[in-house]
C-alpha cells in the first residue's frame, strides 16, 4: 500500500522500501524539466530536511548519501531534485510525511534481531564435525557442507 503528498513541483509516494518523487505539473515542468520519477530507498536517506511554509513556500527535501543538495533555503529547494515545495496549508500533511520518512529510514537502518531458536555457523561447523567423527558424513561431503555455510 502507497501513501502520495502533492506538493507544487512534484509529489511524493511512499512505499514499503523506498519513497519515489514524481515530477507532475506545470510547475515540475518549470523547475525540473523533463525528469522521470526518482526513487530513493530509505535506507539511502541520511536526513531530511523541513522547512514550514509561511509567507513564502514550505520544502521538504531529502539527503542521499554521497549525494549533493542544495543548501541555499527555499529558493535553491525550487530547483534541487530531492525537494518538494509545498503550501502553509499544507504544513500537517508534510509535517507527518517527514515523521514517516524519518520513522521508515531508522526501521530500515536498525539491526536486525538473530531469529529465536536460529543456529549458528560455528554450532553448524560444528555438529558437521561430529558426523563426521562418527562416519555419517564423508570427507568430500563434510567439505561440501562446510563451503556451504561459509559462504562460498
Amino acid at each position: 500500500m502507497s501513501e502520495t503528498f502533492k506538493g507544487h513541483n512534484g509529489q511524493v509516494e511512499l512505499t514499503a522500501d523506498s519513497l519515489t518523487i514524481h515530477r507532475r505539473g506545470v510547475l515540475g515542468l518549470l523547475t525540473q524539466g523533463l525528469k522521470g520519477e526518482k526513487r530513493i530507498p530509505y535506507v539511502s536517506i541520511s536526513a531530511v530536511q523541513f522547512k514550514k511554509a509561511g509567507l513564502l513556500n514550505g520544502y521538504i527535501q531529502f539527503s542521499i548519501l554521497g549525494g549533493i543538495e542544495a543548501r541555499g533555503g527555499a529558493f535553491d529547494a525550487a530547483t534541487d531534485e530531492n525537494s518538494i515545495m509545498f503550501r502553509s496549508s499544507q504544513n500537517a500533511d508534510f509535517a507527518r510525511l517527514r515523521d514517516e520518512i524519518e520513522r521508515r529510514v531508522a526501521a530500515a537502518k536498525a539491526p536486525t534481531a538473530p531469529v529465536a531458536g536460529a543456529v549458528s555457523t560455528a554450532e553448524q561447523l560444528s555438529k558437521l564435525a561430529e558426523l563426521l567423527e562418527k562416519g555419517l558424513l564423508t570427507q568430500a561431503e563434510f567439505m561440501a557442507e562446510k563451503v556451504k555455510l561459509l559462504g562460498g
